[in-house]
């Protein structure tokens, strides 16, 4: 067959080298701690799973349901906006019920930019924020990110060195992989400039809830001006531990919404009716879960950071994902983020994910992701501590040796 061009743009994952190695351990007997994968482990919310059973009775449930999802969830997800940031929207024309956030953001980019058009996304990041735009067949620019840099003026300077200037700016925060936040005032500097230059913009919004130590995420939505340029995307994987059920929205600009809805409409019929009336359950019902799931993951974050400090692997504790983004100790930084995930698995018997995977600037870094209890994190802790202190002990070109083999 002849080579099909969109797909040949898509690269290896490189996760699943590492995941590779973990099953042949896996295989072999060895009980490996996989905090690679962000894939929540906390179960969901029990009153929104009875209201699930009970809705999947309904034989009415059953049939094709709407595309942009019914008018109740997306009223739903109006007043979670209106509730915790006093932001007006109109269910209709501004919101739009997605299959999770990978859903709407790749839909969103398919929808609104093609061939000839640049796209800024910060690197590292979440691999569907890149390769949506890749998918889309438009031009990708890279923008650094990292706490030693000011993303704003990366991308003011990026703006001024690309041509033709870009059309659309992909953010997100908190940011998956780095953690780092954001104020509001950042908000009103990107409003600011994707006015003045034209820019759309798609704020990813995934870890709105999960946040620590007294920081609360804003909204892109909250800032004056925003529904102009761009949308917000929100789902509810992280906050009500809903990962596998795929329930995401996206809000804002009516153009870019319309957009998407009628892309949409060409490709699916919405989500499984009863997943959508447990989702407004969510949604509307006491919060006290979501706060529940926030306390949990502080815990295991605490117990991980804490631990590695007392390895001698200091890594600051993140106020903001479900992630613990670390970066390489120093004896181990030149041979990259792959091979040195890949070593973590085989001796310390702890699969994560190598930096590299999130971009070319996440190559000293790998991500922690808190998907396991305190307990298996404790024994992830030893594993790390018994491989370092065994650093002295075995030739360090062997062990990169090694690793390159693998």
């Amino acid at each position: 067959m002849e080579e099909f061009r969109r797909i040949k743009r898509l690269p290896p994952y490189v996760f699943q080298q590492v995941n590779d190695l973990k099953m042949k351990l896996r295989r072999a007997g060895e009980d490996v701690i996989d905090l690679g994968m962000g894939n929540p482990d906390i179960p969901t919310p029990s009153h929104v799973v009875e209201k699930l059973l009970a809705a999947s009775q309904d034989a009415r449930n059953h049939r094709y349901s709407a595309s942009a999802g019914i008018p109740k969830l997306r009223e739903a997800f109006a007043n979670w906006w209106k509730t915790r940031y006093d932001v007006d929207l109109d269910p209709v024309n501004e919101v739009v019920a997605t299959m999770g956030a990978k859903d709407a953001l790749a839909h969103l980019v398919l929808a609104t930019v093609g061939p000839g058009d640049v796209v800024f996304v910060p690197s590292p990041s979440y691999p569907i924020h890149p390769y949506s735009v890749v998918i889309a067949g438009a031009d990708l620019r890279h923008v650094p990110i990292s706490p030693d840099h000011d993303f704003f003026e990366d991308l003011k300077t990026a703006f001024r060195l690309t041509w033709p200037a870009p059309k659309m700016l992909i953010i997100s925060f908190p940011h998956n992989p780095t953690t780092m936040i954001v104020e509001e005032d950042f908000f009103r500097k990107i409003v600011e400039f994707a006015m003045e230059y034209k820019i759309m913009v798609i704020h990813d919004f995934a870890y709105a809830d999960l946040t620590f130590d007294g920081y609360r995420a804003p909204s892109f939505l909250a800032v004056p001006g925003a529904k102009e340029v761009g949308v917000e995307i929100f789902s509810m994987s992280k906050s009500y531990s809903m990962a596998g059920w795929r329930v995401g929205c996206a809000a804002g600009n009516p153009e870019m919404i319309n957009a998407l809805k009628r892309l949409k409409s060409y490709i699916d019929y919405g989500i499984f009716q009863p997943v959508q009336i447990a989702s407004i359950i969510a949604l509307n019902s006491d919060q006290g879960c979501v706060k529940e799931i926030v306390e949990e993951y502080r815990d295991r974050r605490d117990a991980l950071c804490s631990g590695l400090s007392d390895c001698g692997w200091d890594v600051p504790p993140p106020r903001g994902t479900m992630f613990v983004w670390a970066r390489i100790p120093e004896a181990y930084r030149a041979m990259g983020s792959l091979k040195f995930s890949k070593m973590l698995t085989e001796h310390a018997k702890v699969a994560v994910s190598p930096g590299i995977g999130f971009g070319p600037h996440g190559d000293e870094f790998v991500r922690f992701a808190l998907v396991e209890n305190r307990m298996r994190i404790r024994q992830a802790i030893r594993g790390i501590r018994q491989f370092i202190e065994r650093n002295g002990k075995i030739d360090l070109q062997e062990r990169v040796a090694r690793s390159a083999a693998l």
